[in-house]
């Protein structure tokens, strides 16, 4: 009886007869084997309706389940995963995430395995990233890690180390996530079978050498170039000249660094405290460098135009770069 009142209401996209049906299921009047038979069926049943009737009948089954929802943790899941796919479809990455996240996954009452709740926190973490907060993320991928040892699904522990590498790079650690990036794009594609494409290894690669471009200067950073030059696909990246100038330590024209900034993210291209952005910093600190491969003595004007910079700056840079060393 239940389930053909169900058939008919969606059928007919009768909004209030939906609602009336989880009025009616999550009272106390009917048997909890009964209700979370017929809430399952709806959860499922509503993913098929128009996306706004889906999103208004899924809102109104949360609110009305959520006295219950210790009872209803099967159902509350398979709802708020049809929400989210909804959401994100709909390029609302922050909703689809906050959405996913307050699924029950550690109560008790549901024997989970690892790789599913791995799965649901690479796949928020995963959504916060695509709306550039890194901060959200990290606190998922971070339950992620205390589970990952324990995966043994190589796409999903693909997904996480990517997450990872991503984290790193909105938190500006470039060089850590260059690291990330390289050792994803050092995958052998032939033990990964279908998971990886050889397009998605050299996605990697070039994040890689974005990273490590825009990474402080000092003896890690040098060896990070020096790994990536050595690595003959990185001849075939945009990016190659940039790094070749860099490995080379030839000075970089305002030109090229101009061409080069155009693929970085928006957070790569963020303004620090002084106003200029991690690609200034990293440019004037390797023409720096090079400069002093050039010059045994220059007056601090003809060094700041060298560097592009104003000459009351180079101080502060030289005393900086001096004390890193």
């Amino acid at each position: 009886m239940y389930k053909a009142f169900l058939h008919h209401a969606v059928e007919t996209n009768d909004v209030s007869q939906l609602q009336q049906l989880v009025e009616h299921m999550v009272s106390e009047d009917v048997a909890l084997l009964i209700s979370r038979q017929v809430l399952q069926s709806l959860a499922l049943t509503i993913q098929s309706l128009p996306p706004a009737l889906h999103k208004e009948i899924g809102l109104f089954l949360l609110e009305r389940i959520h006295p219950r929802v210790v009872s209803f943790e099967e159902q509350v899941t398979i709802v708020r995963e049809g929400l989210s796919s909804m959401l994100e479809a709909e390029g609302d990455h922050r909703a689809a995430a906050r959405m996913l996240a307050a699924i029950p996954l550690d109560s008790g009452i549901r024997v989970l395995d690892d790789d599913y709740k791995v799965a649901k926190y690479v796949k928020i973490a995963r959504l916060f990233l695509e709306d550039d907060d890194s901060v959200e993320a990290e606190a998922f991928i971070n339950r992620a890690t205390l589970l990952i040892s324990n995966c043994h699904d190589p796409e999903l522990i693909i997904h996480f180390k990517v997450c990872y590498a991503r984290i790193l790079d909105g938190k500006r650690k470039f060089l850590e996530a260059a690291q990330r990036y390289y050792e994803l794009a050092s995958m052998d594609v032939s033990k990964i079978g279908k998971t990886v494409a050889e397009d998605d290894l050299f996605v990697g690669l070039s994040m890689a050498v974005m990273c490590a471009i825009l990474a402080p200067a000092g003896p890690q950073r040098s060896r990070m170039l020096s790994t990536l030059y050595k690595d003959e696909r990185c001849s075939k990246l945009d990016v190659f000249p940039m790094l070749q100038k860099m490995y080379m330590e030839r000075i970089l024209r305002p030109a090229e660094v101009e061409a080069f900034s155009h693929g970085l993210r928006p957070h790569q291209k963020a303004r620090l405290q002084d106003g200029s952005t991690v690609l200034d910093r990293a440019v004037v600190e390797h023409n720096l460098l090079s400069a002093s491969k050039l010059y045994n003595n220059i007056a601090t004007d003809e060094l700041g135009r060298l560097l592009g910079i104003p000459s009351a700056k180079v101080c502060l840079f030289v005393c900086g770069h001096s004390y890193r060393r």
